[in-house]
């Protein structure tokens, strides 16, 4: 057990990540001084007590250890630096104390957030050079060359295909259908089995069509830039409902102008040609059939309840069908895998030879039941997942796959990240939108999150739909209600 004490809790969500990245088995607890001065009245008897104390020109961390002398670091903060850079200097004290004790460097040094590349992405566009960018996240962030290097190709990638999009007068839209064939081992996702809640599907897209008819009034003056059918697994629908949500996506929207219609048909025992046909029919142009992994064993236990077999018959289903630009999935460190079993997965894939392949990093969130039943998992939990990472990029060096997105998420396999591949002219624009928060995306269902950006006040704002499918159903005037308050509050910058 991990006790963090701190003297400011503001500093909860910088400390916390960083002391789990050093740490990702260990229960902790963050505390303020006067909580654990109330919980706490005996001696340290098992684990850790990190304790942090923030004044203006000094932090002071002090770190006790069973059966250990205990450690105490303490940093002089230069004088007049903003609340961001005095973050860093603590984030780099931490860092190196941690590092020292458990002999552990982390790839991308006190960076916690998701979206590393946007910093790289923000340097690019001050028109910093390359050594002085080195220099930044080296220093600053104590970023690996390693990490630098691949930030700075991708943010340059996504520079140049952003810079193809009039993405400041433009919007994009999520639909979101929370509906999979099962729920995954390692989900968090909004996502309701098909099986259980079948009967709610009629009224959820009712009530996301009553949505629909509403967001196709909110830009009057914007161009639709691209559209992201996610979930879940929207072809999970069936023949008739796919049909019916899309023509009334192409009923309410104008698409004249939009780059990427993309869908996740992720599961391919979700998928059929009649729904391939559809999805073509009206205009969709990029898909992602996700085996996650080619190997039978851990599909069975990641509760995927599909074959191999059935992933090959998709996706050449997908190709019978027309589709020219598919994506695939796979996660790495998956329960009970080996890098040998990775080699495999990723020959298999180039066999089949998609446009795009996108690589995840397992990251056990709170609501997954592989963290819920972590126990049952112990003695499978993968190992050299860095060793599993390095032989994808490896593979997509030598296919003709190009990185143009990344993004972490907390919890991450040995802190590591995801990384969208692509052949060139292939990449998923929606993907670099939303990562890099370049433009407003209007997310519409239940678990949906729009982000509003405001590009000449830097400012981003977000307004949520509820998760629960059943409250959305419910509540639906009231997502739309929210929206409208916010756009009606904001129409001066939008008109």
């Amino acid at each position: 057990m991990i006790d963090i004490i701190l003297s400011d809790k503001s500093f909860e969500n910088d400390v916390y990540p960083l002391v789990k990245a050093f740490y990702p088995e260990a229960a902790m607890k963050v505390y303020s001084e006067e909580e654990y001065a109330l919980k706490h009245t005996d001696p340290l008897e098992q684990g850790i007590r990190l304790e942090v104390n923030f004044t203006e020109r000094e932090i002071m961390i002090f770190l006790s250890q069973e059966d250990n002398k205990p450690i105490s670091v303490s940093t002089c903060v230069p004088e007049g630096i903003g609340k961001s850079r005095y973050k860093n200097v603590m984030k780099r004290s931490l860092y190196e104390l941690l590092s020292r004790i458990t002999e552990k460097q982390l790839p991308w040094g006190i960076l916690t957030g998701i979206r590393p590349t946007k910093l790289v992405y923000e340097m690019l566009e001050q028109n910093m050079d390359t050594e002085d960018i080195y220099r930044t996240m080296g220093e600053e962030y104590l970023c690996s060359d390693e990490k630098i290097s691949m930030s700075i190709e991708i943010a340059r990638r996504e520079a140049q295909l952003l810079q193809e999009m009039d993405y400041k007068n433009g919007y994009s839209l999520y639909i979101g259908i929370p509906f999979c064939p099962s729920t995954c081992l390692y989900c968090s996702f909004t996502s309701y089995s098909i099986e259980k809640y079948s009967e709610y599907v009629e009224a959820y897209l009712e009530a996301l069509e009553k949505e629909i008819q509403y967001a196709a009034t909110c830009f009057p003056n914007k161009k639709l830039t691209t559209v992201y059918l996610g979930g879940g697994t929207p072809t999970t629908l069936q023949e008739d409902q796919l049909e019916r949500l899309l023509k009334k996506i192409r009923e309410y929207f104008d698409l004249t102008y939009v780059k990427e219609f993309c869908v996740e048909a992720g599961r391919p025992d979700s998928i059929t040609e009649k729904k391939l046909q559809i999805l073509k029919q009206y205009g969709v142009d990029r898909i992602s059939i996700n085996p996650q992994s080619m190997q039978q064993k851990t599909l069975d236990l990641i509760g995927r309840r599909h074959t191999v077999d059935q992933i090959y018959e998709a996706f050449h289903m997908a190709r019978k069908t027309g589709h020219e630009n598919i994506n695939m999935d796979i996660i790495l460190g998956l329960p009970g895998e080996t890098k040998d079993d990775v080699s495999d997965t990723l020959k298999q894939i180039k066999k089949l030879n998609p446009e795009s392949l996108t690589v995840h990093t397992l990251a056990i969130k709170r609501a997954a039941r592989l963290n819920m039943e972590k126990e049952q998992y112990m003695d499978k939990k993968a190992t050299d997942v860095s060793g599993m990472l390095k032989e994808s990029i490896e593979f997509a060096n030598h296919n003709g796959y190009l990185p143009y997105y990344l993004y972490r998420q907390k919890n991450m396999a040995e802190n590591l990240e995801n990384i969208g591949y692509a052949k060139y002219g292939k990449e998923g624009l929606y993907n670099i939108l939303i990562m890099e928060e370049q433009q407003t995306i209007l997310a519409l269902g239940a678990g949906g999150m729009s982000k509003f950006v405001f590009h000449e006040e830097n400012r981003i704002e977000r307004v949520d739909n509820v998760k629960s499918i059943m409250d959305y159903i419910q509540r639906i005037d009231e997502m739309i209600e929210r929206k409208r308050s916010f756009l009606e509050l904001n129409k001066h910058l939008y008109n």
